[in-house]
């Protein structure tokens, strides 16, 4: 059997542009935004930091017509949701440019995003019995398939996001008291779970078996091929997600990564859950984010229609 060459991590372009590179400095080390809205942030200020030199203008020169311009020609090509991310990135660039003395005028605040209700679509969730389908259809026979496995189904019932799962350290599963430590992304704050005799065998099962040793990494969930990094991407899963999906026979489009967290958490309402209980499972604040989902349990929902009306 032929041996596959090693390849290094590839390492992220270097920003070429002075003020840019320093934007991106400034927003990593006094805003403390993560890695994914970094990214965003970069590709959105060096498209509009060329569309300025397009129009001849300087950070000093910007104006309101150019940012309305700007904003217009995402729209062409983008959604509104996009549009709105988009814009974000651009008003903190503004004002990074006006608090570093670069822009006379704040026009930060004079950037306001398109009117985007949170709530007009109703969670993306698969039945149940979809998402079993896909749990049987990944093959745990192999190294890759024991791990996969673990990921969707750590996702499938605590309802976790990918960057949750992805994250989660060897130390945070407790084998004899039997609880798993979950650091919700969002908020960093951690809570203490039970740990399901399904989810302790599969995780059990990966580690001692396809988890490359030794390694010097705490993360549970690590490359199948070298140099066996940290699973870093929440698009690895998605990508995952979606060829089990495919072999399943589940077809309902595009499975994004927070999929099975909808799916879980519209169970869980189906199942007669008080919100409550649901939300501290899924780390939400604020009892809004969690009764979104009683918009997808749709075997609830049906007990509330009216009869039609004959005649």
């Amino acid at each position: 059997m032929s041996v596959r060459l090693w390849q290094p991590t590839p390492v992220a372009p270097v920003v070429r542009v002075p003020i840019i590179r320093e934007f991106l400095e400034y927003r990593r080390r006094q805003c403390g935004i993560s890695v994914g809205t970094l990214h965003n942030d970069q590709a959105t200020s060096l498209e509009f930091w060329q569309f300025l030199r397009r129009q001849k203008r300087t950070s000093r020169t910007v104006r309101l017509p150019d940012i309305d311009a700007f904003t217009a020609r995402l729209r062409r090509r983008m959604g509104v949701v996009a549009v709105a991310s988009q814009l974000t990135s651009v008003r903190a660039l503004l004002r990074f440019l006006h608090v570093s003395g670069r822009l006379r005028f704040d026009l930060a605040s004079s950037v306001v995003r398109p009117l985007i209700k949170v709530d007009r679509y109703p969670p993306k969730a698969l039945p149940w019995s979809q998402v079993r389908c896909i749990l049987r259809a990944v093959d745990r026979g192999t190294r890759l398939g024991r791990r996969d496995y673990a990921i969707l189904l750590l996702m499938s019932l605590y309802g976790l996001g990918g960057a949750e799962v992805l994250g989660l350290r060897l130390e945070d599963i407790d084998w004899d008291r039997k609880t798993i430590r979950i650091c919700r992304r969002k908020t960093q704050a951690a809570i203490l779970l039970p740990l399901l005799p399904v989810v302790a065998r599969a995780l059990a099962v990966y580690v001692q078996r396809s988890r490359p040793i030794p390694s010097p990494h705490r993360q549970v969930f690590l490359q199948a091929v070298m140099p066996h990094e940290p699973l870093s991407h929440r698009s690895t899963i998605a990508s995952r997600l979606t060829k089990y999906g495919r072999r399943a026979g589940v077809t309902a489009g595009s499975l994004g990564s927070h999929v099975l967290r909808h799916s879980q958490a519209t169970r869980h309402i189906e199942l007669g859950t008080p919100v409550k209980v649901l939300g501290d499972i899924l780390g939400h604040r604020l009892p809004q984010s969690t009764s979104r989902y009683t918009r997808s349990a749709v075997h609830r929902l049906r007990d509330l229609a009216l009869p039609l009306p004959h005649g």
